[in-house]
């Protein structure tokens, strides 16, 4: 049977609302001034010690500094909390209800604690036979370790990878599978240099890219 993984943040929902919401909060703990949503969004995609490394930075604090590694540790501490402002895209449970007939799993960046905790909220969890967190292993994306693990958890066999970023491009690279690109999600360079075997920007054309990817 054949496989498809999919990223999470950015593919399959907009978490973006509430990862801006968690960051102010845990800036403002900090006593540091709220960021906008534009720049955290941008940050969003490599884990939250980037994340948090990356808000220090933009608040113009030392981002591998004393505030570092406390504000990680209160992020995550409130970061199965931050569902309510995350939907999934449109279509995206069309299109997995028209993928079940293959074994679907998640590999994402986020940590495993919060990425069940909105799979739940949004009664999705039980459309994955395997899901892996961004500290389900000791490396994270673009490492490919965790994108290989998938597939071995789900058994193996002929895979398409599904991401939006410069990240899942190059873990999909890293590990010699076909990647199909979601458009509409949280990266920052131009479709056409990043590397993928199909683009798309609705969901609706995922079950057809898929097939065709898989028959390539």
């Amino acid at each position: 049977m054949s496989v498809v993984i999919f990223d999470l943040d950015g593919t399959l929902i907009d978490s973006a609302p509430d990862i801006h919401a968690a960051s102010n909060r845990v800036l403002a703990e900090d006593g540091l001034p709220p960021l906008s949503f534009d720049q955290v969004r941008s940050f969003i995609g490599k884990g939250v010690p980037h994340l948090v490394a990356r808000l220090l930075d933009a608040s113009g604090e030392a981002a591998d500094g004393p505030r570092h590694a406390a504000m990680v540790a209160r992020f995550t501490a409130g970061y199965e909390d931050a569902v309510g402002l995350t939907r999934p895209y449109p279509g995206v449970l069309d299109a997995l209800d028209a993928l079940a007939g293959r074994r679907l799993g998640i590999c994402t960046n986020k940590p495993l604690a919060p990425t069940l905790a909105v799979l739940r909220h949004l009664g999705m969890e039980a459309r994955f036979a395997a899901i892996l967190g961004g500290d389900s292993l000791p490396v994270r994306k673009p490492d490919p370790a965790p994108l290989l693990a998938t597939r071995e958890r789900l058994g193996g066999g002929p895979v398409v990878y599904v991401g939006d970023s410069e990240v899942d491009a190059q873990t999909a690279a890293a590990a010699g599978l076909p990647f199909a690109l979601y458009t509409r999600g949280y990266r920052h360079t131009p479709v056409a240099d990043l590397p993928h075997d199909a683009a798309f920007d609705d969901f609706a054309e995922l079950p057809g890219i898929v097939a065709r990817l898989l028959r390539g």
